[in-house]
């Protein structure tokens, strides 16, 4: 337990170019080593290609992929006598933007070739249209939630 008070929640300035919140946050996620203005131009330029390629709005496609990638319920490991059990629990609405913009980031970074604003558009264009790594990852997360449904009550 800690033993100081909860830490406050900051809020997060929407970004310059597109004015959205979940865009900024997005932005840190991408973000390495404090290098923020470098994060920027990789996400605004995968932007840029996503709207050549797709032909619709970026922020559009942007929302769509971060809907389909986002996750609804989760396993956690609970320990019950001597056996641990994989719990499903439901996530909180700041937990699942969070866990679908970092599996975005990591899938985009794990793909091959190419400069990381080309993979992230790819990763966003493949997460837009319900397929990619990021998309697979979510599922596997809700197949195994569902496999242990019967373990539901051992929720806390």
């Amino acid at each position: 337990m800690a033993r100081r008070g909860k830490a406050e929640r900051r809020e997060i300035e929407p970004d310059g170019k597109y004015h959205s919140k979940n865009l900024q946050m997005f932005i840190n996620k991408v973000m390495k080593g404090g290098n923020k203005s470098i994060a920027e131009s990789i996400v605004y330029g995968a932007l840029e290609r996503m709207e050549e390629q797709a032909h619709r709005p970026a922020v559009d496609i942007f929302d769509q992929a971060l809907r389909n990638a986002t996750p609804a319920i989760e396993v956690k490991p609970r320990r019950v006598g001597g056996a641990t059990y994989q719990v499903p629990v439901d996530i909180r609405a700041e937990r699942r933007a969070s866990l679908a913009m970092r599996w975005l980031v990591r899938s985009a970074r794990a793909r091959r070739g190419r400069s990381m604003a080309e993979k992230l558009a790819g990763e966003l264009l493949d997460a837009a249209g319900g397929q990619g790594a990021t998309v697979k990852r979510r599922e596997d997360t809700h197949r195994m939630a569902e496999a242990n449904r019967a373990f539901v009550h051992y929720r806390w």
